[in-house]
């Protein structure tokens, strides 16, 4: 599924985006952090401008009292930064946050500390006043707890789970998107698929979006526009070519008949014999062509249950008997074709067996699973296993056939798989200790 058109191009779609959207949270939540940690710090100096401001006008007391919008922690620490001198009530009794080292000239602090008598980490900003009631030199600090987005792993987390959350909504966005895009391919594709059982007149759908699969779809069309032209050209052909060698031959053939029955006996009898056999090859073959025509045009013939057994064993009790013919007939194995041509795809199978036959054959009628199954079964030379699949081409005769009967048209066993193929079955050479073996399996009725 993921190495197809639509699966490609979603995973395309999803890394590409990940990289983006990666590089854009991670600047917006550098962004963000800056953001809130200036805030804290700007609060901070406010307040302690404000405090210190009061405090150096005399208002002991007031002045440790935050108002709305700053820093709810102050302090006033000594000279020496050991005492807290004053605290608001949200860090009274506490240790002094921070202290500026006088003897080396620090007058202000600035920066996050985390003491261990508080939950949070606090933003701290301390003045150190010259003079003021508390005393000479003290420090005057204010802290804020660092905000939310400043924490290590909580903003990180909140941007990774954004991430993911974009992420899911552009692969799905993606993958709905292309197939709806390529929905209109995978019909024509499905369309295409199934011309080997419909008849060429079928056409693909064509989607009216415009661009290139409207274009596709419409060059299909134009191909199968050509190509059923030609079949049917080559359709035509067939048969108007077998109806007009049907006629001549007929007649050959009739006054062939009529010339043997002369009562007079001369030398050209075995000439006039030789020539009513060749006649009648010829109209095997017209035969063989009409129905491979009418095969390749899936021309429809009514369809009827038909029992194997009993087609079987009417088609062996027509036949001469040439060599000796056994049978395993299961009564029962029903199949829905039509009785005519399964009758053929039988005769076909027992003359290319009497054609290679030693002496014996054997017809077998049984029931496989869901299937039903048709064997005919010679004592000959078999067929090589690499010559299993020519012996169905048309027109194909191996060495051994051409020696053994010169007169075969090389249509009879095509015509048998174009029919099992037909009624949704199969036909093939399988294994045999001896001889060759035709396995003939159809869907049961």
């Amino acid at each position: 599924m993921f190495f197809s058109v639509r699966g490609r191009a979603t995973v395309i779609t999803v890394v590409v985006a990940a990289v983006i959207l990666l590089l854009a949270l991670t600047l917006s939540m550098l962004l963000a952090r800056d953001w809130a940690e200036n805030e804290v710090e700007e609060t901070a100096e406010k307040t302690v401008e404000r405090v210190a401001f009061d405090i150096l006008r005399g208002e002991r007391g007031h002045p440790l009292v935050p108002r709305d919008g700053e820093s709810p922690m102050l302090q006033v620490v000594s000279r020496d930064g050991r005492r807290v001198l004053d605290a608001s009530d949200a860090i009274a009794g506490r240790p002094a946050l921070a202290h500026a080292d006088l003897d080396k000239g620090e007058l202000l602090v600035d920066r996050m500390i985390c003491p261990r008598f508080l939950d949070e980490c606090v933003w701290v900003f301390g003045l150190r006043l010259r003079s003021s009631p508390y005393g000479d030199a003290v420090m005057v600090n204010a802290a804020s707890p660092m905000p939310t987005l400043a924490n290590a792993w909580l903003l990180p987390t909140a941007m990774g789970l954004i991430l993911v959350a974009l992420l899911c909504l552009i692969g799905w966005w993606t993958w709905h998107t292309v197939g709806r895009t390529l929905a209109p391919v995978d019909r024509i594709r499905a369309e295409m698929a199934e011309l080997s059982t419909r008849s060429l007149d079928h056409r693909v759908p064509v989607p009216q979006t415009g661009g290139e699969i409207q274009d596709l779809a419409e060059t299909v069309n134009a191909t199968l526009d050509r190509l059923e032209e030609a079949a049917s050209r080559e359709r035509r052909f067939i048969s108007d070519a077998s109806h007009d060698l049907r006629n001549p031959i007929a007649g050959l053939h009739t006054r062939l008949e009529v010339a043997l029955d002369d009562p007079d006996d001369d030398h050209w009898r075995p000439m006039v014999r030789s020539a009513l056999r060749d006649t009648e090859r010829l109209n095997d073959i017209v035969v063989d062509l009409l129905e491979l025509s009418r095969l390749d045009s899936r021309a429809p013939l009514p369809a009827t249950t038909v029992d194997l057994a009993e087609m079987a064993r009417r088609e062996i009790e027509r036949r001469p008997e040439r060599h000796q013919i056994t049978t395993r007939l299961e009564p029962g194995v029903v199949v829905r074709a039509n009785a005519l041509r399964m009758s053929r795809v039988l005769g076909n199978l027992l003359s290319n067996a009497e054609r290679h036959a030693e002496g014996h054959i054997e017809v077998i009628v049984a029931r496989d699973a869901d299937q039903a199954r048709l064997e005919v079964i010679d004592d000959g030379a078999g067929v090589p296993p690499e010559s299993r699949e020519r012996v169905f081409e048309r027109f194909a005769r191996l060495a051994e056939s051409r020696r053994r009967d010169s007169q075969g048209t090389g249509l009879g066993l095509p015509i048998a798989r174009e029919i099992a193929e037909i009624y949704g079955g199969s036909l093939r050479i399988a294994d045999s200790p001896k001889g060759a073996r035709f396995v003939m399996l159809l869907p049961l009725a």
